[in-house]
């Protein structure tokens, strides 16, 4: 059985849920593989940052499709909190982040 890599983020490793679709598809695996570790870490935190497991799902959904259309970061995404006080501002109240 070959041994496969999937590549984590700065802050972020990647989630279960995350990375079974990884592993399901190949052409998405090689896309998320050739990311920056900083890339990678903002679709991850962009993915598990939401409350509810139907957004989750949908944002790993869109994760996929993003990949293989050429994003490399996601759309419209302040940063990751986690990393970046001025994005931690934004969604400090919504998420009890610490700035």
């Amino acid at each position: 059985m070959a041994n496969i890599t999937i590549s984590t983020g700065v802050v972020h490793t990647v989630p279960t849920d995350l990375k079974k679709e990884l592993l399901t598809h190949p052409d998405v695996l090689n896309k998320w593989n050739s990311l920056t570790p900083l890339a990678r870490n903002e679709w991850i935190c962009w993915v598990t940052i939401v409350k509810k497991a139907e957004t989750r799902r949908d944002h790993i959904k869109r994760l996929q499709a993003d990949l293989l259309n050429g994003k490399r970061r996601p759309c419209c995404w302040p940063g990751c909190p986690h990393r970046n006080t001025n994005a931690a501002k934004r969604f400090a109240k919504k998420n009890n982040i610490q700035s």
